[in-house]
């Protein structure tokens, strides 16, 4: 079906439209405080189904559902341990996914035929105010094309997903820029299948031990199962090859600009993407994805800096690899996944 897809900014009359089209059915592009969601009522799986034909997504890549409410917790999913209601009490509404058994009324279409459920309640307005006023749990992916960067404003939503959608709810830039962390609750210690805003660190601090699955900052090994959204299929790329420099500062800047002369010579556009206390060690074109004592501003570039590299043009990019404890776990994650694991380490 072909929409004539409608940018909607905020106000009363968006949220019960949006809520409407929701119950009856329809899909609606959603803003949260992690990235834009593409949402559906979790409860019908005909609407779900239109997610996925939104969107391009595999059916085996499971969705998260969203709720404004503790109390529906108990309509998706059972044996919810104290760590998880401890968890849900520091940290809902925000940017945390819990993985816990699902109940028989869970669709295996939401779970991608897994026992297990994706929750989490988020914080940004527009979206809890929504999920309240159409009263229905909402399974809501990122509102982009598969395997594309994540959208985190209602313009990038609508370059992707134009007639593809009735309507987007446009809340503004996303505060976070990356998608939620989650976490598997249904296991013990309980395990991090993607990072995100709350950190590992955050947890531990909460509820004491918690692991972090290989296929964080490794590929999913051939034949494993994919318990979270961005796992399994390569995702948040650009059109542009993108490789990551692993190294000190100097190696990496000495690497990558003869990389880029190599590329100029053979005709091939590349551009590199550094923190703004590197870009001067850069004289070829750059992207700033924000400061390296800062990683929440790296967060919230991010994906736009992913999507600069395709209107630019450019064929390739380079990357600096980055520690992986506190947040840059997810920001490394995300580049991991947009390289396809391309990885050269230069000392």
């Amino acid at each position: 079906m072909k929409y004539d897809t409608k940018i909607l900014g905020i106000g009363y009359d968006t949220i019960i439209e949006a809520s409407e089209l929701l119950k009856k059915g329809e899909i609606v592009a959603i803003p949260t405080e992690t990235v834009y969601g593409l949402a559906a009522n979790a409860l019908n799986i005909r609407s779900v189904k239109k997610i996925f034909t939104a969107k391009g997504r595999p059916s085996d890549n499971p969705l998260i559902v969203h709720i404004y409410d503790q109390s529906q917790v108990s309509l998706l999913a059972k044996d919810v341990s104290e760590k998880a209601k401890q968890l849900m009490d520091e940290f809902w509404p925000g940017p945390l996914t819990l993985v816990l058994h699902k109940k028989k009324a869970v669709s295996d279409v939401i779970t991608g035929g897994l026992d297990t459920v994706a929750i989490r309640m988020p914080a940004h307005p527009v979206a809890f105010s929504i999920l309240e006023e159409c009263q229905l749990p909402l399974a809501a992916p990122s509102a982009n094309i598969s395997g594309k960067p994540s959208p985190t404003s209602a313009q990038q939503v609508f370059e992707d997903l134009e007639g593809r959608i009735p309507i987007i709810v446009d809340g503004g830039s996303c505060d976070i820029g990356l998608e939620s962390t989650v976490l598997d609750v249904s296991v013990d210690p309980p395990c991090i299948l993607r990072p995100g805003a709350v950190t590992r660190e955050m947890i531990a601090e909460l509820i004491g031990e918690v692991s972090m699955d290989e296929a964080v900052l490794d590929p999913l090994k051939k034949g494993a199962v994919a318990k979270s959204p961005g796992v399994k299929h390569r995702h948040y790329a650009p059109d542009a090859e993108i490789e990551i420099v692993k190294g000190t500062d100097i190696a990496v800047s000495r690497y990558v600009n003869r990389a880029i002369l190599k590329d100029n010579v053979d005709g091939i556009s590349a551009v590199v993407l550094c923190c703004q206390e590197h870009a001067k060690n850069y004289p070829f074109d750059k992207i700033i994805l924000g400061s390296v004592h800062h990683p929440e501003s790296i967060a919230e570039n991010l994906f736009n800096s992913l999507r600069e590299i395709d209107k630019g043009g450019y064929k390739k990019a380079y990357v600096q690899y980055y520690e992986t404890e506190g947040l840059n776990a997810a920001i490394m994650n995300r580049l991991l996944k947009a390289a396809n694991h391309n990885v050269i380490d230069v000392g």
